[in-house]
């Protein structure tokens, strides 16, 4: 672990110190998370991060919103400027905002890319088909090359080094940096790299809130039996008719484009059920 911390602290550098809020969740981000952050100039409040893996406080998945009431709660009495939450093997990274602001992964991605492609123009980036369409045009405002692909850890991993992307993301939380790291998905990376670049902005929350946001729906799912949704999603690709469409991407399950937004529907990679 001792190489691991010398490795990030070598390479990230902080623009001014920074005062952050870390909940762990009692998962194993809480072995090392602070004195991570602490070695690249942050000042660490500490939630629940004794490592237990009873979760007696709260489940450690920063993708449920009500996961992250500690860190919201937190930050308005303190003076945190920003709040970080890790799920049970800390692959993955929640950011909440000074204001309570939730930030998901897929506009986490759009600074991201926007980071990394300042330094490599005409780069690949990865997102998966949960991800917010703003991805698109702003990659490809910044220099980019914007490639959507197939939901799931493992197809995102292969797709990024068939494809050399320097960076990937997906809209549950990893994400994974090629570009000056080891191309696999890690939320204390991530969260390193974030501050790296907000810590050049006195506001912080105020560069994170100015985004490109979309209003979306929770992600809603219909139980079927073993499968069928597979063989229902194969069936509605070749036959199904959606009027007004712009675009029917078909990498995984069906995304349906349309002029104020966009509908996806796919078959989850683990259970029985159509993801919509």
């Amino acid at each position: 672990s001792n190489d691991y911390i010398e490795a990030i602290k070598n390479h990230i550098h902080l623009k001014r110190p920074m005062k952050i809020v870390i909940d762990c969740g009692n998962g194993v981000a809480g072995a090392y998370a602070k004195k991570i952050y602490e070695s690249i100039g942050c000042s660490v409040d500490e939630l629940f991060c004794d490592v237990d893996g009873t979760f007696p406080n709260h489940h450690p998945d920063p993708s449920e919103p009500h996961n992250l009431n500690d860190v919201i709660a937190h930050l308005k009495k303190s003076e945190a400027e920003l709040g970080f939450a890790f799920d049970g093997d800390a692959d993955r990274l929640g950011v909440v905002t000074k204001d309570g602001q939730i930030i998901y992964p897929d506009r986490q991605l759009l600074l991201f890319a926007e980071d990394v492609l300042s330094r490599n123009p005409n780069a690949t980036i990865i997102f998966d088909v949960k991800s917010t369409r703003h991805l698109f045009q702003w990659i490809k405002d910044k220099g980019g090359n914007p490639l959507m692909w197939k939901t799931g850890h493992s197809l995102i991993k292969a797709k990024m080094k068939e494809e050399n992307a320097a960076l990937a993301g997906e809209m549950s939380g990893h994400t994974f940096f090629k570009e000056r790291w080891y191309g696999f998905d890690d939320g204390i990376y991530a969260g390193v790299r974030l501050l790296e670049i907000l810590s050049r902005f006195d506001n912080p929350s105020a560069v994170l809130n100015s985004l490109p946001n979309s209003i979306n729906t929770p992600e809603l799912q219909i139980k079927m039996n073993e499968g069928e949704p597979h063989a229902l999603i194969k069936k509605l690709q070749s036959e199904a008719v959606f009027n007004d469409a712009l675009d029917v991407i078909k990498v995984d399950g069906l995304r349906v484009e349309y002029e104020d937004g966009f509908g996806l529907m796919r078959a989850s990679n683990t259970t029985p059920v159509i993801v919509l």
